[in-house]
């Protein structure tokens, strides 16, 4: 590990410049008010912007990482796409005053790899997998993950960190955020339409493969909480900031933090397609058994949760539940328990239309809001899976100012 003279100014020019926002007044505002919708004292829709095209957004160069030594060439990217977001489409981010270092961890993973039936062509981002657990005795394929942390390279980049940001920014460990939605990997192992006949012909099965990738992922879980390395702070759970008095937990151990002290999120957009029924039987009693080792959990991606939120609400923890747009957002507003708090995700196509149609940005976003309104629910905005803006960062831009706008009006 080798950061020159040249790197390393270039990384503190950044975090000054970083760290000017991340102490600032607006940023500790924005804190704040994601501190209270949290706990359910809303003082405003709050509103995210993730997952975004990149490669359309480095207009003028600014985005371009120039930092020789791998590692710290991702602190640059983290600092530099921070930065960017910040000054060109900030919405209600936050901006956390240190700079978060990822630890080095090895995961030997759960050994499944992913097979295409047929090999990807040239800018085709669609799959057809193989069915890898095709028979009961495919099932010990999934294997439990073996975590190891290099101590000793962990205290060289410490020491390496400390010595680049000294007198500009602290510097922070970082942790593992895991993805706690078993379907979402399921389809990859088995392939979605595998998934479905198999739900309908051989439930035992799916029984048997979630019960072996359940106890892998626990196993998996324990060793990362042995380690205490879980993550407390990123401050955020797929694209929504996490911000409470609760989480951590007061007993916690700010060097040896577990899961119990923060959040993970968890999905199962294949079921978007099934009924119910299905819901309760395949995901519930599993993700029960997961849920009950974290603090709190964000449930849902881009499946269609409005027909099942009393299922939903039978698993422990949660606080947000995704509201996509394939979702009926006035029923989803209407029978969803204002316990939760109502995670609306805004249509990113209208940003890759041939016209930029600001009226109808609008009209979507208040509806949604009026939505949100008439139950009495506390409500966000995540912006996410941002495909294209057609070349035109401004359009992410403009939606932010819109955005806050439409948001800051319903506060009144």
């Amino acid at each position: 590990m080798t950061v020159t003279s040249k790197d390393r100014e270039t990384l503190r020019t950044l975090a000054a410049r970083y760290m000017a926002y991340a102490l600032s007044d607006k940023n500790n505002e924005k804190r704040n008010l994601w501190r209270a919708l949290n706990h359910l004292q809303m003082q405003k829709p709050m509103i995210t912007i993730e997952q975004m095209p990149w490669h359309e957004l480095n207009t003028d160069g600014f985005l371009t990482c120039t930092v020789e030594d791998s590692y710290f060439r991702g602190i640059e990217w983290e600092l530099r796409s921070q930065i960017y977001k910040w000054e060109h489409l900030p919405a209600d981010m936050v901006l956390n005053p240190y700079i978060t270092l990822p630890r080095p961890i090895h995961n030997t993973g759960f050994d499944m790899t992913t097979r295409n039936v047929e090999p990807e062509r040239p800018g085709i981002q669609i799959h057809l997998f193989e069915d890898q657990l095709d028979e009961m005795e495919a099932v010990e394929k999934i294997k439990t993950p073996k975590l190891t942390l290099d101590y000793d390279r962990q205290a060289a980049l410490l020491s390496a960190a400390e010595d680049i940001f000294a007198g500009i920014a602290p510097v922070r460990l970082g942790g593992i955020m895991l993805h706690s939605g078993l379907w979402d990997q399921i389809t990859f192992w088995k392939g979605v339409e595998n998934c479905y006949i198999d739900l309908i012909d051989r439930p035992e099965l799916i029984h048997a493969i979630l019960r072996r990738y359940t106890d892998a992922f626990l196993a998996q879980l324990e060793q990362i909480n042995a380690l205490g390395v879980y993550d407390i702070t990123s401050n955020m759970c797929h694209c929504s900031y996490t911000f409470t008095d609760s989480l951590p937990t007061a007993a916690c151990d700010p060097e040896h933090p577990t899961s119990h002290d923060g959040w993970t999120f968890s999905m199962a957009q294949l079921f978007t397609s099934v009924s119910p029924a299905i819901n309760e039987e395949f995901e519930v009693p599993y993700m029960t058994e997961i849920f009950s080792h974290f603090g709190a959990i964000y449930y849902g991606c881009c499946e269609r949760l409005d027909d099942r939120l009393d299922i939903i609400d039978r698993m422990p923890n949660i606080r947000k539940i995704s509201c996509s747009p394939w979702s009926d957002r006035e029923h989803f507003a209407a029978v969803l328990p204002k316990k939760y708090i109502m995670s609306a995700k805004p249509n990113p196509s209208y940003l890759a239309q041939t016209a930029f149609d600001e009226d109808v940005i609008r009209a979507d976003l208040r509806r949604t809001i009026r939505a949100a309104k008439e139950n009495g629910l506390c409500l966000e905005f995540l912006l996410k899976d941002i495909t294209t803006v057609c070349g035109d960062p401004k359009r992410l831009w403009r939606w932010s100012e819109i955005a806050r706008e439409e948001t800051e009006t319903a506060a009144l």
